[in-house]
């Protein structure tokens, strides 16, 4: 077996703030982690058959952002080298050593899979239950729109991608520098409509809270993790994620003072409602009304 190089070797032995930070001593947990926190997410679309409340631009900007940060965090130079070292290091400490890549290639892969179900559970207007205002609502051919524009954009970057390694891969570090500012600004106003969003309907809708619970310390610690392992060169993929952390903090902020607010406004009505004049219990039947979920299903 060849002897490692110094680079190599490095990756044989990590720096205690890496392991410490990406817990590699059970390195399926970063991944399992990753994937836990946007379950709740996922669920939530699927189990009330509706992604109301969720902004599409919110979808867009996510989704083209970790394009960016995963194309981004593949052709660092101090990524490509770590790639090339599993051909002499051993199968778990390549494992270790990628974990970073891994890291933001499943967190990519899982909002993706909110973008797939924005798209299959968008509400869609019916005669029974027309768009409020076709100008405050989002529509159909929004989503499609908001589908596609991510489809071209990930097709464009792994094109542009695979011209720089090929014909110039002297500037391939100047085209990641670009793709990790690019997602650092997209990241930057991504939570910016999602925000406008929930304020704007004064609940959250089908976006999760336990998944801003879990990703809010996580997107500190996962900046953590990368910064620890790339240092002040990989500033363009770790600065993504301290930025996120701190917009997702604003939005869990709010969402939860909405849930909190409402659910004490509707245990309110609730008693005002059980109780009349008369002190007789009203049993009318819940109204239905235009933001009633389609197939039934509540927030």
């Amino acid at each position: 077996m060849a002897v490692p190089s110094n680079h190599c070797a490095a990756l044989q032995s990590p720096s205690y703030l890496n392991f410490t930070l990406s817990i590699t001593s059970s390195p399926r947990f970063i991944l399992l982690g990753i994937l836990i926190s946007y379950l709740p997410q996922h669920h939530r679309i699927i189990s009330r058959r509706s992604s109301e409340g969720i902004s599409p631009y919110f979808v867009l900007l996510g989704t083209t952002s970790g394009t960016c940060a995963f194309a981004n965090i593949l052709l660092l130079g101090t990524s490509r080298a770590d790639i090339a070292c599993c051909r002499e290091i051993s199968g778990f400490e390549c494992f270790a050593g990628l974990l970073g890549i891994l890291q933001v290639g499943v967190q990519w892969s899982c909002f993706t899979v909110i973008l797939l179900l924005f798209l299959l559970f968008f509400p869609r207007a019916t005669p029974l239950a027309p768009p409020k205002s076709p100008t405050s609502t989002p529509s159909y051919k929004t989503a499609l729109l908001v589908t596609f524009l991510c489809v071209a954009h990930a097709f464009i970057t792994i094109l542009l991608s695979a011209i720089f390694l090929s014909r110039f891969p002297t500037r391939l570090q100047s085209w990641a520098y670009a793709l990790g500012i690019l997602a650092t600004l997209l990241a930057s106003i991504q939570y910016l409509p999602q925000l406008y969003t929930t304020w704007r309907l004064q609940h959250v809708g089908s976006l999760s809270i336990p998944m801003m619970c879990i990703q809010t310390p996580g997107s500190f610690v996962w900046a953590g993790s990368l910064a620890a392992r790339l240092g002040l060169e990989g500033w363009s993929s770790w600065g993504t994620f301290l930025v996120t952390g701190c917009l997702q903090g604003c939005l869990l902020v709010m969402g939860i003072w909405f849930e909190i607010r409402n659910r004490r406004q509707r245990k309110e009505a609730s008693d005002g409602h059980a109780t009349g004049d008369d002190g007789q219990e009203d049993t009318a039947a819940p109204s239905s009304n235009e933001e009633t979920p389609l197939l039934g299903n509540g927030r």
